[in-house]
């Protein structure tokens, strides 16, 4: 097992608002805590004609209850959604959902999906097909690599079809210090590659500025998230995208290079001069705080780290703004739940100043990186009686008003493309422009299997520590580490 775990996308809620939210949710986490025991002995209890029940997790919870609450007022009384909250980890998420399917609920309805579980829970039968009309639509408006995350088939399948419809996805992002840049390397513009970044650092380290790249490298899906970004970059993939029985690490000498390529770049960030001292505890938070506190030259992180950095500097608590944001304190309180207030566009001017957003960073100089996307998509469970209206209630809860409360308010990039053309998002995310390209173009889904959970496990625990290893014979022992995944040896499920 992981010693923890998370959808590996950082949710790219704001900390401002994860603090806001905190006192609200620890109220309801008590209650659903209370109620978990006798909420499970009741799997396979009646359900209620035209109430569907979402269960979702915590975080971005009170944006899927608006919206829900919206959807069931415009269904002129056809259905009525109702939310229930998930725990914050992925596991335990995946955990409780299995044990409703398996004791065969029929009170769930729809569920909110971590994008790694489309595989799983098809072939488990616990998710159903979406139908032709809505894949339809869904294939025509959803950005390529949100879409891939909900694509599966069944060996019973004559091709991969819907199992899920997108809510919301994610990207990361390269974040550099322009300021320290220009200072002490002459120009303001990012490097572009993993080795342009490395070699930075080591001269703004050389000219006594901070030199450490800041990232996700602990035993835990980020890990996973970097190794798998980093080798799809260098032109590998872990399993073969038409045989997921089919390991491709090293099974051909372009895969193993591939491979041995993304290992060494891990190696090179963990073992540079001025490295990260901690590199093999951090995570998304870590990395973040190292930033704020000027000890970071570069950091990959999801978009929240932006919202962040705002509510910090404003209180004065991001060391690297100074008290360029003190005097925005008002426009940042104003705009923290809505940040469509044409003032927030100076605030951001000035953020980027110190802490700017750049593409993830490639690994063949000229040619675009690839990055994993994150996000959550919902499944209509195959337990539940009413699925027909389930998939109405779900096609509300996803359309473009939807990933429009998400994107703005909850800080979630939307799966929709039309919605990178609107004009508050786009105010909201000055970096929109940059995580459509990523997740339309340059998207690198995790491997699609069943087997995912047993995958990652394996992969991160082999990886761990990052980068204290030879890169050839780590590729051998990851190969070897994932077929006996893929075989279900070896895993304690």
């Amino acid at each position: 097992m992981r010693p923890e775990d998370s959808s590996g996308d950082g949710f790219g809620v704001s900390p401002p608002r994860r603090r806001r939210l905190r006192t609200k949710l620890s109220a309801v986490l008590v209650a659903a805590a209370a109620a978990a025991t006798p909420a499970l002995t009741a799997c396979g209890a009646d359900y209620e004609q035209g109430t569907i029940n979402i269960y979702a997790a915590a975080d971005g919870f009170d944006y899927i209850t608006e919206v829900a609450e919206r959807c069931s007022a415009d269904s002129s009384g056809e259905y009525t959604i109702a939310t229930h909250m998930l725990p914050k980890e992925a596991d335990m998420q995946r955990l409780q959902l299995a044990r409703r399917l398996t004791g065969n609920d029929a009170g769930l309805d729809l569920m909110a999906m971590d994008v790694v579980w489309t595989a799983e829970f098809a072939d488990a039968g616990w998710v159903v097909p979406v139908p032709g009309d809505m894949a339809s639509e869904i294939e025509a408006n959803t950005l390529a690599g949100p879409l891939e995350t909900v694509m599966w088939k069944r060996d019973d399948e004559p091709a991969k079809r819907p199992y899920a419809i997108p809510m919301w996805t994610n990207s990361q992002l390269l974040w550099y210090r322009p300021d320290v840049m220009k200072d002490d390397l002459g120009r303001r513009s990012a490097p572009t590659t993993w080795d342009g970044m490395l070699a930075d650092a080591r001269k703004i380290g050389d000219a006594g500025g901070p030199s450490q790249i800041l990232l996700q490298a602990k035993q835990y899906e980020g890990l996973m998230v970097w190794f798998n970004s980093l080798l799809a970059s260098a032109g590998g993939e872990v399993l073969d995208p038409d045989d997921p029985t089919k390991v491709t690490l090293t099974d051909t000498p372009e895969h193993r290079a591939a491979t041995v390529k993304a290992l060494s770049v891990m190696r090179a960030v963990a073992t540079a001069p001025g490295a990260d001292p901690s590199l093999s505890n951090s995570d998304e938070g870590t990395a973040s705080d190292g930033m704020e506190k000027g000890i970071g030259a570069f950091e990959i992180n999801w978009p929240f780290v932006f919202a962040g950095i705002k509510e910090n500097g404003a209180a004065g608590e991001a060391q690297i703004m100074g008290d360029s944001l003190t005097g925005f304190k008002d426009i940042i309180d104003a705009t923290a739940d809505n940040p469509t207030d044409p003032r927030i566009a100076q605030v951001n001017k000035v953020v980027r100043t110190k802490f700017d957003f750049a593409p993830y960073p490639g690994i063949v100089k000229g040619e675009p990186a690839r990055s994993t996307p994150g996000g959550f998509n919902i499944g209509v469970a195959s337990t539940s009686e009413q699925q027909d209206l389930a998939f109405k209630a779900a096609a509300c809860l996803t359309d473009e008003n939807a990933q429009k409360v998400y994107g703005v308010r909850g800080g979630t990039p939307p799966t929709r493309e039309a919605l990178y053309d609107d004009a508050e998002f786009k105010l909201a995310y000055p970096m929109s422009e940059v995580i459509r390209r990523q997740l339309d173009e340059g998207a690198a889904p995790r491997p699609a299997t069943p087997r995912y959970q047993d995958i990652s496990t394996a992969i991160t625990a082999t990886l761990s520590p990052a980068g204290r290893w030879d890169p050839e014979r780590k590729a051998d022992e990851i190969a070897a580490v994932t077929q006996r995944a893929i075989d279900g040896e070896g895993i304690v499920p």
